[in-house]
């Protein structure tokens, strides 16, 4: 298993001993190399010997967790965490629409967002692509509609709705 950081792929040791706080092994814990976590606090731009033991072993369960996620991500369908990002878009764009006044530029721009995606995307998303285009869709009417309510024009987001 491998760690990304900005400084790249760090590779993580699933089935070495840990290291309590004291610094001692805890059995059966899982732990990162030595090299893996010098690496990765560089890049990070952590001092290693800055740390103490407590605050040394917390980066190295951070990094885990971390490597544990990527893990879980990699097993998740690229269909089904594009959908959860464009979910992310078409709420950020409600609650723009949702502010008192309604920020529409700030709206707009989550709508352009996903509709850039979904264009690129939906005949990849079987029905989640239908869903999140009715869902665009509607998004889209809303804010014309208030738009029209609120200051008397209605340009549409950059995006065309199908």
């Amino acid at each position: 298993m491998s760690l990304w950081t900005p400084g790249g792929e760090v590779p993580v040791e699933r089935n070495r001993e840990g290291r309590a706080s004291s610094g001692g092994p805890q059995p059966g814990a899982p732990a990162i190399s030595e090299a893996a976590l010098a690496e990765a606090a560089a890049a990070a731009g952590i001092d290693l010997e800055g740390l103490s033991p407590e605050e040394r072993t917390q980066l190295e369960t951070m990094m885990l967790e971390m490597a544990q996620v990527q893990a879980q991500l990699a097993t998740t369908p690229a269909a089904q965490v594009v959908a959860n990002h464009l979910g992310g878009f078409y709420e950020l764009a409600r609650i723009h629409l949702s502010q008192d006044p309604p920020r529409f530029d700030e709206a707009s721009l989550a709508i352009d967002a996903m509709a850039g995606v979904l264009d690129a995307v939906e005949d990849r998303m079987g029905q989640d692509g239908i869903s999140l285009r009715e869902g665009l869709n509607q998004l889209q009417m809303a804010f014309i509609q208030m738009r029209q309510e609120l200051v008397g024009d209605a340009p549409e987001p950059d995006a065309e709705a199908d």
